[in-house]
């Protein structure tokens, strides 16, 4: 079963998808957010890969708290359930992913200018590889 997962941000989606076992995550792309150009690359991807758990990335305050982010989110998720019925909807805490990644990719020796077109992306995977490490048997 493949999962998919986004992290939802003002400006740029990050997606991710798992290999058919549920083992590997890997980076999709980043779709830019405005005037919800993203949802066709969205809808492209559920045709392309048919994954029945979508994890989206809850980005939550350092506390713990929701965050206006995170309303602005779960507003986003819950038009893609309308859209979407078939397919399950997960929240994954996604705090920190961001820094995670950028990290990661700075290790790596990243460019700044590949580290900014890339870091969704790579959060993507971080909070797939998360959603997918709790869910193993």
């Amino acid at each position: 079963m493949r999962v998919l997962a986004l992290d939802i941000g003002s400006v740029r989606i990050g997606a991710a998808v798992s290999d058919s076992l549920g083992i590997i995550a890997q980076g999709l792309g980043v779709w830019r957010a405005e005037n919800d150009e993203w949802l066709s690359d969205f809808d492209e991807a559920i045709r392309k890969y048919d994954p029945k758990v979508i994890v989206v990335g809850l980005p939550l305050r350092t506390d713990g708290k929701i965050s206006e982010a995170a309303e602005r989110v779960k507003v986003i998720v819950d038009g893609l359930r309308a859209n979407y019925p078939e397919r399950e909807f997960v929240m994954q805490d996604e705090r920190f992913t961001t820094v995670i990644a950028q990290r990661a990719m700075i290790e790596a020796d990243t460019s700044r200018r590949g580290r900014k077109k890339n870091v969704d992306k790579v959060a993507a995977v971080i909070i797939l590889e998360d959603w997918l490490e709790s869910h193993r048997q």
